[in-house]
């Protein structure tokens, strides 16, 4: 999947920062932030890359960095956390299949603009969209005025269609970002991985730590996390998978202050991987939370502590998806 980011009206590359040549063609196109690219969010991906394959045209998911809430303050709590970076999204998003990820910068000259001309200028004139697939709920443009009845006055001038998909509903409950968002915060990783359709991802470079897990055992890998924005489910330790040149490990993951070994004012993810040896250092790692085992706790020793990481590892060892 190609990655490119547009901006005052120039496609560059998001890996090199260069300017492309992003032509206008027939495509199948499909707009939102799909913060967390949840199962609802997959179904309406998934569709649109349906249509693509059927009618032989490109594939693109337009979406917005930064999160427009955080540039339009929507959120009543304060700073969004955010279930997926940029580049964890585009990762779970390049799975359904998709070709282009279309990243809009997303500001407030941006966010002053009409529905109208969002659709004009960016979906038809610029990707040449000649499919436009829609949740039910969706709105965009100056205060998300535009949504199913704006495309569909301007599909016929412009000669696209629209698609719309329907609500998808787990247990009768409707699937949000919000939703999975409170359930990671209390800790209810299981829950939350099921409105995602998958595990909740937390990607980032391994760094250096104080090695305080490898004087008592356990040699961890520290992992910095790209942005503040990402969110951290509640503090504990959990049962994660990772995978290291193509093999998966199994691996459990502190998330927290580690009150034992240290007292850290900013929260620490770091993990013990089961049976993998050898140098980490500057790789990027992507884990995928599978369950919460216990809360983070302050031990009265070291010896306390390497007890319980015993338990903890056996439990990690024994777990079955």
């Amino acid at each position: 999947m190609r990655i490119v980011i547009f901006q005052e009206s120039k496609v560059t590359d998001y890996h090199t920062g260069e300017e492309v040549a992003f032509s206008q063609e027939p495509s199948a196109v499909t707009v939102g932030s799909y913060d967390g690219v949840h199962a609802g969010h997959r179904k309406i991906i998934g569709q649109m890359v349906t249509i693509a394959s059927t009618l032989e045209l490109r594939s693109v998911v337009v979406t917005f960095e930064p999160h427009p809430r955080q540039v339009v303050n929507r959120d009543p709590s304060g700073r969004l956390r955010l279930l997926t970076l940029l580049e964890e999204k585009a990762m779970l998003i390049e799975r359904l299949g998709v070709e282009w990820l279309f990243v809009v910068r997303f500001d407030d000259v941006f966010a002053a603009q009409s529905s109208e001309s969002f659709i004009q200028d960016v979906l038809v004139d610029r990707i040449g969209a000649k499919s436009i697939v829609i949740g039910y709920d969706h709105g965009f443009g100056r205060d998300r005025k535009g949504g199913v009845n704006t495309l569909r006055k301007m599909a016929e001038r412009n000669r696209f269609d629209v698609s719309v998909v329907d609500e998808v509903r787990l247990c009768s409950e409707h699937f949000s970002s919000t939703r999975i968002r409170t359930l990671l915060r209390d800790g209810y990783i299981k829950e939350a991985n099921k409105f995602l359709g998958s595990p909740y991802l937390i990607s980032g470079k391994v760094v250096h730590g104080h090695k305080k897990g490898r004087e008592i055992g356990f040699p961890t890998v520290n992992i910095e996390i790209e942005s503040p924005d990402k969110l951290l489910p509640k503090f504990g330790v959990y049962i994660a998978t990772t995978s290291i040149d193509g093999c998966e490990f199994k691996a459990m993951m502190n998330i927290g202050v580690r009150p034992t070994v240290a007292v850290d004012s900013a929260p620490v993810v770091e993990a013990y991987i089961l049976d993998h040896t050898g140098d980490l250092y500057g790789k990027v790692l992507s884990f995928h939370l599978l369950e919460r085992l216990r809360d983070e706790m302050r031990f009265s020793s070291f010896d306390a502590l390497q007890e319980q990481l015993r338990k903890d590892k056996k439990s990690v060892e024994h777990y079955q998806k």
